[in-house]
């Protein structure tokens, strides 16, 4: 598969980097010279120097005959004129970060104007994130999948954890829980564990749990979620506007602060109801004087990585419960991990994850193979994916405690989509025609049809 990928930034690194252990011609695009020189020498790909909104530039970079461009530059009028240009000298499907509120709200139509297959919207998506997450503790973070059908726990096991020292089959039976334990990252390596699996303080792991059942999950987990009563947002950044949008029945004990006057008087304009505070003599001295130490919820949405971390430090200082920062590099990322504070958001990884999703469901369908949602997890060491039944699939109708029903090493099915019923498996479940089914696989396996994960 040929892809062009026009901006080398934070998000066109991430993206390159997991592009780098699949078969993909990938071509690089920047103005930078520097940078594509860069990418070049780091990665098995090659560059372009010139504007991906040039049909000269696009033509270099072969869009005449490339599969896919996925534009990434910060600028969204190049992302949709790289895309149609593209589209229109041949390449097939086209993919576009967006930024702007305006444009966000004009996608579908942006779609048909400009011959665009799918949109990035990473504002958008991590004020959803953060709406998620908002009041749970630093050692966890939710994500939702499969219209939020299936709640993925991502969490560091302490030592007062009740999974600690326990086996999988020992936590189901005992705590009388409908989940699943689908990945394990211990001292840095990946495991997909199975029954007889212990489960050790220090391990990272992901949990899938129906929606339904999540508030009672986490109870027994022992997983408190602190009532977000008052919610300081430093930060009143285009993601924060999406953020209050989704917050609008929950308004009441809301702090903003913020450096720009202009952008405070906007906000106070847009939401009179909400207490917004001119943060430019600096952000710590302001922290104190708007006594956020006394905050449930503190969420740090700068543009400025240093300064997220400063906030976030200061927040964990003070013991606020529920700490979410917005963080774009992997150094600061793990920066934080160390005091578990570990609910981050990134701009840059959620273009990048989706934009990767979005080529690789591609790749399936012109390889005829039955691969439908795709997700990676475990710091990008495993993948989820989505599989439909069909007639050829070998074990259909075997009960997973068939002997005959054998799944290869690191791979797991984690759920089972069937009408509009989740179902967390167990040993008499089987997979029938028509089923969704759900895996969790290591990356090494490359699963890209249901027949694959067969041992």
């Amino acid at each position: 598969m040929k892809i062009i990928i026009v901006g080398f930034g934070q998000t066109g690194n991430l993206l390159i980097s997991s592009l780098a252990s699949e078969n993909f011609d990938v071509v690089v695009i920047d103005k930078d010279r520097a940078a594509i020189e860069t990418v070049t020498d780091k990665y098995n790909v090659n560059g372009v120097v010139g504007s991906g909104a040039s049909r000269e530039t696009l033509l270099k970079a072969g869009a005449d005959t490339a599969d896919a461009i996925v534009a990434l530059t910060h600028i969204d009028e190049i992302n949709l004129l790289s895309c149609m240009q593209a589209k229109a000298l041949g390449t097939r499907f086209a993919a576009a970060r967006i930024l702007q509120p305006d444009f966000l709200s004009e996608a579908e139509e942006l779609k048909k104007q400009y011959s665009i297959d799918f949109f990035m919207k990473p504002r958008r998506d991590i004020a959803e994130e953060i709406c998620r997450n908002m009041g749970m503790p630093g050692f966890t973070k939710l994500e939702g999948f499969w219209g939020n059908k299936v709640q993925l726990l991502s969490m560091n096991v302490l030592d007062d954890s009740v999974l600690n020292g326990r086996t999988l089959i020992d936590i189901k039976k005992s705590l009388k829980l409908d989940i699943l334990i689908i990945s394990v990252i211990r001292g840095g390596k990946l495991y997909i564990p199975r029954g007889d699996f212990v489960i050790r303080s220090g391990d990272g792991i992901n949990v899938a749990v129906a929606k339904k059942d999540l508030e009672e999950s986490l109870l027994k987990l022992g997983i408190k979620r602190s009532k977000a009563k008052k919610i300081v947002i430093v930060g009143g950044s285009n993601t924060c506007i999406y953020l209050l949008d989704l917050l609008k029945k929950d308004r009441g004990g809301i702090t903003i602060l913020e450096q720009d006057s202009t952008r405070c008087r906007q906000l106070m304009e847009k939401y009179p109801d909400i207490n917004v505070a001119y943060a430019g003599g600096g952000t710590l001295e302001v922290l104190e004087e708007e006594r956020v130490s006394e905050a449930d919820v503190m969420i740090s949405l700068t543009d400025n990585d240093e300064t997220n971390l400063v906030v976030s430090m200061y927040a964990w200082s003070c013991n606020i419960p529920s700490i979410i920062t917005r963080v774009d590099r992997p150094e600061h990322l793990k920066l934080l991990h160390k005091v578990n504070i570990d609910i981050t958001v990134s701009p840059a990884e959620s273009s990048a994850l989706r934009a990767l999703r979005f080529l690789l469901s591609h790749e399936a369908e012109d390889a005829g193979k039955d691969m439908g949602k795709f997700y990676l997890l475990a710091d990008g060491m495993a993948e989820i994916i989505e599989f439909t039944a069909g007639d050829d699939f070998k074990s259909l109708d075997k009960a997973f405690s068939d002997k005959a029903f054998r799944l290869k090493k690191d791979v797991l099915v984690t759920a089972i989509l069937r009408d509009d019923e989740l179902i967390i498996p167990s040993g008499s479940t089987s997979v029938k025609k028509g089923d969704h089914v759900i895996i969790t696989s290591s990356r090494k396996n490359h699963i890209r049809s249901l027949n694959e994960i067969l041992s």
